[in-house]
């Protein structure tokens, strides 16, 4: 699957967002190693310690369904449903990934007007894999 067409997938998860406090909707849409994707959006609390990210709704989802073996996500996030910059992971989601991702795992950040940014997840959580 194309980064493009994997972020078209976490576009479309993002209206699914339950975001009624902050506005702020994220998509992410995760490739699981068979083919297979798994979408997920952003659930809101009123005590915002409870929220959880969309990262993690795809992951966990996913690991639900028996998968453990991941190649790439996409993820994008704004307001009202409008991705308004590049959105990337939050330090708990990456924490989620290094638990059951290689260090060459893709991660395709999408931004506004068609662009995005590829990092791998050596470099979102460095040293992470050297120990």
């Amino acid at each position: 699957m194309t980064p493009q067409a994997l972020i078209e997938l976490a576009k479309e998860a993002m209206h699914h967002a339950y975001a009624p406090y902050s506005g702020f909707q994220v998509g992410a849409a995760l490739l699981c190693a068979d083919g297979s994707v798994y979408q997920g959006c952003n659930i809101e609390n009123a005590a915002y310690s409870p929220t959880n990210c969309a990262e993690r709704t795809a992951f966990f989802r996913a690991v639900y369904d028996g998968h453990r073996e991941f190649t790439a996500l996409a993820v994008c996030g704004g307001k009202d449903g409008i991705i308004t910059g590049f959105c990337p992971p939050c330090g708990v989601c990456r924490q989620v990934m290094r638990e059951f991702c290689r260090e060459d795992f893709s991660v395709y950040i999408a931004g506004p007007e068609g662009q995005y940014q590829t990092r791998t997840l050596a470099q979102l959580l460095p040293d992470s894999f050297t120990l």
